[in-house]
């Protein structure tokens, strides 16, 4: 393993389930555990999984000139966001391309939190802070343990009041078994979830209380990897497993427009003035590809990086696949000629030299209108 610089107060736990913690952006993390990955996949799609995702980078942004840092290096207008809410949001570079996603919390007037992961989202802020009368701090000491599943909400309202009224990208200040604890209505696995930030002294007793009260309720703890079975039916994005970086064009550097990725969605209605934001705009329409779905015959999963064909000729590449027994799909999110991305398109798909047939589908794959991760009450 790389040796990583940030270390989770959690570690011990994975180790203790068999993870050797694998590096994510610097800290290590539990890629693997001695036990069924797919009961985690079903746990969290029928009951609840806790899963540690500390290795996000948590940057608080606090100031006169916080906003001004966050309209610059992001594609969000926050001037309408209430203390109490936070939004998706991605950042460019000054050609327009990707180079990280985020989500913003507002914790007051003058006071922010971004959460991103491994791009450069921290070099962004920090580049815009420069000057300006705002402090920024990289909290490592803040730790994410993300409670994700139809049953958190139940396992929740035991123990934190006012849970069911917290509605989608919103959070409040609580505690949670004595600890003080921001929770937000948040997650990454396209099911109900919620974020639970609190500090590393108190990680430890949080994960472990959720772990043996939550047992009775199905909660059971997921490892890291279990997210790829999750995104890929869900339509999340994984920066740079989908992207350029980690697969090149034969004649250009690294970098995707938020067109191409699907992602245009992130910029505010008439949002100017934002890092990239006239190679965005001017980019609509330019597309090299377009991220979309796809469909596989049987029940082997595409590996990440399995050739897309269209009439025997390489056309692309499946960067996640995913079988699930549960929902009677094998599913996969495919970098595509632009073309192509139109439902029905066929293809076929190289599974250990072996073609496999395959059709162009829309996404998400599950929970197309996205009701269970909003649902209220």
């Amino acid at each position: 393993m790389i040796a990583s610089w940030r270390i989770s107060a959690l570690a011990d736990r994975h180790r203790a389930m068999g993870s050797n913690l694998e590096d994510w952006s610097g800290m290590g993390t539990a890629w693997t555990y001695d036990k069924d990955q797919k009961a985690e996949y079903e746990a969290i799609r029928t009951k609840a999984g806790v899963m540690d995702v500390s290795g996000l980078k948590k940057v608080q942004i606090i100031g006169p000139h916080a906003q001004y840092v966050i309209d610059k290096a992001t594609t969000r207008n926050v001037e309408k966001l209430k203390p109490g809410r936070s939004t998706y949001a991605t950042m460019l570079n000054d050609q327009g391309k990707f180079v990280d996603d985020c989500v913003i919390y507002r914790m007051g007037p003058h006071s922010f939190m971004v959460v991103h992961g491994s791009g450069a989202g921290h070099e962004q802020l920090t580049m815009y802070a420069a000057g300006r009368n705002v402090a920024l701090l990289f909290d490592d000491d803040l730790h994410d343990i993300s409670l994700q599943g139809p049953v958190a909400v139940d396992f929740l309202e035991k123990h934190v009041p006012g849970i069911r009224d917290v509605v989608y990208f919103s959070h409040i200040q609580t505690t949670l078994f004595g600890k003080p604890v921001m929770i937000s209505r948040t997650g990454y696995t396209g099911e109900r979830g919620y974020e639970i930030f609190c500090r590393r002294s108190d990680a430890p007793e949080i994960w472990d209380t959720i772990v043996g009260q939550g047992a009775e309720m199905g909660i059971i703890p997921t490892r890291f990897t279990t997210l790829d079975w999750l995104r890929a039916e869900s339509y999340l994005l994984f920066f740079p497993y989908d992207n350029s970086e980690m697969y090149p064009f034969e004649d250009q550097g690294p970098g995707d427009t938020l067109w191409e990725l699907g992602l245009e969605f992130t910029v505010s209605p008439g949002k100017t003035g934002f890092r990239g934001a006239e190679e965005h705009y001017r980019l609509q329409g330019k597309e090299r590809f377009k991220i979309y779905g796809v469909k596989l015959e049987g029940t082997t999963p595409a590996p990440e990086g399995a050739p897309l064909l269209k009439d025997g000729k390489p056309v692309g590449v499946v960067t996640i696949g995913m079988y699930s027994e549960l929902n009677g799909h094998n599913v996969g999110i495919a970098r595509m000629p632009v073309d192509c991305a139109v439902d029905g398109t066929e293809f076929t798909v190289e599974i250990d030299g072996a073609p496999v047939a395959a059709v162009a589908h829309s996404m998400p794959f599950y929970d197309v209108d996205k009701k269970r991760r909003t649902a209220k009450g």
